[in-house]
Order: structure tokens, then C-alpha cells, then sequence
């Protein structure tokens, strides 16, 4: 892969990672060169940007040798291995870091204009830079992140060297690169245009994030995330909890039913659900099962408890006062999606569109062709085992609209780029179509 310059590389990684945009993550590039990167990445995800000023701690006498690392707010990272081998003294260490903590003060207040960092406590954190040489910044930044309590960290560049995630695979919960070429001997190889990247740019960079937040704030760009509030769910004697977050305007809802081993906080429902609710549609992710019943293995696999449960869920927005008379659809992932067309069988639930993303519609069975809800079965090319399970199941769709729709390069749980925004367009289509005002459900 080759990049026409920094912002070029950044928006090719910006689309890697639009997935996380769910999360609320907050965006750190390493200036300066990160910068240009992670200023494209925060557009993208409308996620906060900040620079994570970072200064290495050299060996005295071997400068390029680190023995730790430095950050803001007092943040000290020390690799005693090699204070140790290297025989630095205490007065020694406090030489050298007196010196690049100065150096650290005076590049944060440049950068930031004296305002405080953005808080990273709890938050999911995508550290970006331009790429990944012998990583030892990059190492000593995901530290530093984790150190200032962030919950997560993802260590996201455009290019490294193959046995990067060898050597990094420690530090960051997730490593994202979009290229490791095989002859990777300097970051600078995968650039046309790889000038070094200046303090006024690295300001720039920062400016000009602020100002695309401020704008989409101020309703200049794409609207805001609708706010989530819980709903609870009489359902056989269980209470549920659900997530239900309604846009302004909206014109149907749609409900999540997660497949086996996930939950209502899945970030692949998550993710495709913000892209549904930016289409003006609500969105119900709730938990099928209560946590003691999902011990139980065989309630997991139970398709008409899970059906019941969905239908109970469905019946409850109609209790609702903004989304009450709206047109209902269902998304299913997994054993999830075999839940929603058994309910969409059922008399009276009102289910009105169906899609289901790397399901198990054959676990069904016999109900499938008395579904009447027009359905969208969406399968990875690479899943051969549920591409034919779905195709056999789409033939006992006898009463009803149905497509199979099929995602080329993608494994059942749609990880591989550009895939889960494959089926957050199909599903955004379908639902889109026939969940309108007006629309009879089936």
C-alpha cells in the first residue's frame, strides 16, 4: 500500500476504524508526525483529538538506547532491565529526565495553548501515528495511556514492519496497520510525500479538530448520537434491560437480537446500530437472557425462549411514547437471527423487517415459511458452512420478500475491513425501505 502524504494515509485508516466510532473513543496522535494522521482518524469517528506528548529517557552515554519514558501529568515509565544493565545511577536519571521533562512541558504547552488533556479515565483510546519503526515511542505511549486510565487501548498506524505486533502485542489491547510489507526497512518507504511534519502543524492539526467538533455540535455536519435510556422488560417472569436511543424524527425502530455469547453491549451491534440511527431510524439493543440464565449453555441455543423474549420486547415499545406507534424491524446476528423470524412468525407481533447478519436462520425450522416479514439474509463469502445454511433456509422462505445478500472477503463475524459497513449499508437499505410511515407489518 502507498500513501500520497500523512492526511491520505489517515483517512485510509480512518476507515479501518470506524467500527470504534461506538465506543466514544478519544483519538491521541504522537507528534508530530502522528498528528496529520489522528486529525483524520478523530474526523472520521467525530471522536475528540489531543496529542500524547511522549519523551524518551535515553542512557546517558547511548542517547538512542531508552531506559523509560516520560509523560504529562507525571506519568514515569521506567524499563529497570536496562537501568540495571546499563549501570545509570539515581543522579543520573534525574538528569536526564529534569532535562526531557522540560523539553515534554514545553512541547505540551506549545501544542495545547496551556489547555488541560483530555481525560482518559474509562474511555477507549486510538493512539496514531504515521507509522511503526522500532515502536519504542509507541510502546512507551500505550503505557503512558493506560497509566492515565484509559480502558482500553488501540495502537493504530498506517504502516509497520511485519513482527510488529510481536514486539507491541503487549502494550495495546488491539493493533491496527494497513500494511506490513514483507521488505519494510523505514516508514518513510510507503509515502510519496513524507516532509517532516512541523509544531505549527501539529497546532493546525489540533485547531482544526476542535473546530469539526464545534461545528457538528453547533448542527453543521453529521447530527449527534441520540442518548441511550434504559427500558426494562417484563419477559416469563424475567426482567430485561435494554438500550433504547430514538433520533429526532425518527421513522421506525429496529430491535437487536444478539446471537450466542454476547450481549446487548456487542460493539458489531453497536456499531451498525449509531449507523442505523444516523439513517433517522431508533434502535432497542437489550439482553435476551438475564445473567444467571445465560450460565445455563442450552439457553443460549433455545430459539423459542429467545423468540418469546424478542416478541415480549417488541409489544413493549408499543408502551413507548415516542416510538410507540412506529413500524418495528429486527436484526438478528447468529443464533439471534433464527429468534427474530420465529417471532415474526408469531400472530399479532407486528414485526414488519427482518435482517440477519452471519445467521442461523435454519434454526427456525418449520416457522420460516410462515414468515411474511420481508427478510434480508446477509453472509460472509468466507463463511461457507452458514452461506449454504442460509441458502437453504431462504428457499423455505415462501411468504414473504427475501434477499440473500453475500459480503465477499468476510468470516462470520465480519471483522475484515470494510465488511461490517458493508452490512450496515444492506441493513440501513432494507430497513430503511420498509420501515416506513405507513408501513403494514407482517
Amino acid at each position: 500500500m502507498y500513501f500520497i502524504d500523512r492526511s491520505d494515509a489517515g483517512r485510509k485508516l480512518a476507515e479501518r476504524l470506524t467500527r470504534l466510532g461506538t465506543e466514544a473513543p478519544v483519538v491521541l496522535g504522537l507528534p508530530r508526525g502522528g498528528l496529520p494522521v489522528a486529525v483524520e482518524v478523530a474526523t472520521r469517528l467525530h471522536a475528540p483529538l489531543d496529542v500524547i506528548v511522549v519523551r524518551k529517557l535515553g542512557v546517558p552515554f547511548q542517547p538512542e538506547l531508552g531506559m523509560g519514558a516520560i509523560g504529562e501529568e507525571g506519568v514515569r515509565v521506567v524499563n529497570d532491565e536496562v537501568v540495571r544493565a546499563a549501570g545509570v545511577t539515581p543522579r543520573e536519571m534525574e538528569t536526564v529526565e529534569r532535562r526531557e521533562r522540560a523539553e515534554l512541558d514545553r512541547r505540551a504547552h506549545r501544542y495545547r495553548g496551556g489547555r488541560p488533556p483530555v481525560r482518559l479515565a474509562g474511555r477507549t483510546v486510538i493512539v496514531v501515528d504515521d507509522g511503526i519503526a522500532t515502536g519504542s515511542t509507541a510502546q512507551a505511549a500505550c503505557r503512558i495511556a493506560r497509566e492515565r486510565g484509559a480502558a482500553r487501548v488501540v495502537l493504530a498506524v498506517p504502516v509497520a514492519p511485519p513482527d510488529w505486533t510481536v514486539r507491541l502485542g503487549p502494550y495495546a489491547d488491539d493493533l491496527v496497520a494497513l500494511d506490513t510489507p514483507a521488505n519494510f526497512f523505514a516508514v518513510g518507504q510507503a509515502y510519496a510525500d513524507f516532509e517532516q511534519t512541523t509544531d505549527e502543524e501539529v497546532v493546525d492539526c489540533l485547531r482544526r479538530a476542535a473546530e469539526a467538533r464545534a461545528g457538528r455540535a453547533d448542527g453543521d455536519g453529521p447530527p449527534p448520537a441520540p442518548a441511550e435510556r434504559e427500558v426494562r422488560i417484563p419477559s416469563g417472569g424475567a426482567v430485561l434491560v435494554g438500550d433504547l436511543a430514538v433520533p429526532a424524527g425518527a421513522t421506525g425502530t429496529v430491535v437487536f437480537a444478539h446471537g450466542s455469547g454476547s450481549s446487548r453491549r456487542s460493539p458489531r451491534n453497536r456499531w451498525v446500530a449509531a449507523e442505523l440511527n444516523r439513517a433517522g431510524l431508533a434502535t432497542l439493543l437489550f439482553d435476551l437472557l438475564t445473567e444467571d440464565e445465560a450460565l445455563e449453555r442450552t439457553n443460549v441455543f433455545d430459539t423459542a425462549l429467545l423468540a418469546g423474549r424478542l416478541a415480549d420486547a417488541v409489544r413493549r415499545l408499543a408502551d413507548e411514547p415516542d416510538v410507540g406507534g412506529l413500524p418495528v424491524g429486527c436484526f438478528g446476528a447468529s443464533t439471534g437471527a433464527a429468534a427474530a423470524l420465529w417471532a415474526a412468525a408469531e400472530p399479532g407481533t407486528r414485526i414488519a423487517a427482518v435482517v440477519s447478519r452471519g445467521g442461523r436462520p435454519d434454526l427456525a425450522g418449520a416457522r420460516l415459511s410462515e414468515v411474511t416479514a420481508p427478510t434480508l439474509l446477509v453472509v460472509g463469502g468466507w463463511d461457507e458452512l452458514v452461506l449454504e445454511l442460509n441458502r437453504r433456509a431462504q428457499a423455505q422462505l415462501v411468504s414473504c420478500e427475501n434477499r440473500l445478500e453475500v459480503v465477499p472477503g468476510a468470516t462470520h463475524l465480519f471483522e475484515e475491513p470494510g465488511t461490517l459497513e458493508a452490512v450496515a449499508r444492506l441493513a440501513r437499505q432494507w430497513f430503511t425501505d420498509h420501515l416506513a410511515p405507513g408501513t403494514s407489518p407482517g
